[in-house]
């Protein structure tokens, strides 16, 4: 039984104006950084909010010229908005996770691309190739070394996959960090010299041990946790081959069908913990629970 996603995800709702053509302008930006507004991101990726908002400081509270710490995230509202990283900030604190329920398209994707790219900072100081210093540049969509050599925001690509039984059971599992009722579906990294199809019928075989047919690509969405690129897919496997965990990464997974799995989603997610549920899901910001949706919609 084929299906397709019954909406967009929500990181992958393209709400912000990103203005690639300001980035390499730096005259603009310059010009742009008096009215421009700053979102000040902590190292564990929070935000202060003030209900279901953002807190947007004046740029110029940073410095009097664009900063080469911040990063250039687009317009908003008609000025330029940028972010920086900022262990200092207090109040109250949400990051994505804890907010994505509440926000609108344009602050999930404000805060996803802030989030990503100050990630990418963090960890890009040196050339992967001499070791070379790099420097800002562009905004920040990009790292330069003083030879020239340039290099841009690492994504790393993972996919992630729904497994039924082509009827209406699905098969679900649980990471060993995770909540005793936390199910979600396999994911994996793509590895070097593989495609996403062979991806998934290795993670699937490797995590629970199961043989996956008919792959079907679902959609995309960018998950800034760190950087990766989640890319969901939909694939049938037999529910009576069994199960093994041999990678080390699985707890445990289990078949359920498709009346506890819209029981679930009545619930809520993961953070509603409610006494004697069995099962729980991921939360909205998650293409998981945007592909478990749309499986559970259907007839049957």
């Amino acid at each position: 039984m084929s299906f397709q996603l019954n909406g967009v995800p929500l990181l992958s709702r393209s709400a912000v104006d990103r203005a690639e053509e300001v980035r390499a302008d730096e005259q603009a930006l310059k010009e742009g950084w008096a009215q421009a507004r700053l979102l000040r991101v902590n190292k564990r990726g929070q935000v202060r909010f003030t209900d279901a908002v953002p807190v947007l400081d004046a740029a110029i509270e940073l410095s009097a010229e664009p900063s080469p710490a911040a990063v250039f995230l687009g317009w908003g509202e008609g000025v330029h908005v940028w972010a920086v990283r900022d262990n200092e900030i207090a109040g109250a604190l949400r990051d994505l996770r804890a907010a994505g329920n509440d926000v609108d398209d344009y602050t999930a994707n404000l805060l996803s691309t802030a989030v990503a790219l100050l990630n990418w900072h963090d960890n890009a100081g040196f050339h992967a190739a001499d070791g070379s210093v790099t420097m800002a540049s562009k905004g920040g969509w990009s790292r330069v070394t003083e030879s020239g050599f340039e290099e841009f925001p690492r994504i790393d690509p993972a996919v992630i996959c729904l497994i039924h039984d082509g009827a209406d059971r699905v098969l679900l599992a649980r990471q060993h960090t995770w909540p005793e009722t936390l199910f979600s579906l396999l994911a994996g990294f793509v590895e070097a010299g593989e495609s996403l199809e062979r991806c998934v019928e290795r993670e699937v075989k490797e995590e629970v041990g199961v043989d996956v047919r008919d792959i079907h690509y679902l959609g995309s969405q960018p998950w800034p946790f760190p950087r990766s690129l989640m890319l969901g897919f939909a694939a049938v496997a037999d529910p009576d081959q069994p199960l093994t965990f041999s990678d080390g990464e699985i707890a445990e997974a289990y078949w359920f069908s498709r009346a506890e799995v819209r029981d679930a989603l009545a619930v809520g997610d993961w953070s509603a913990q409610r006494t004697g549920q069995r099962l729980l899901l991921p939360g909205s910001i998650s293409i998981a629970r945007t592909i478990v949706e749309s499986w559970a919609a259907l007839d049957g």
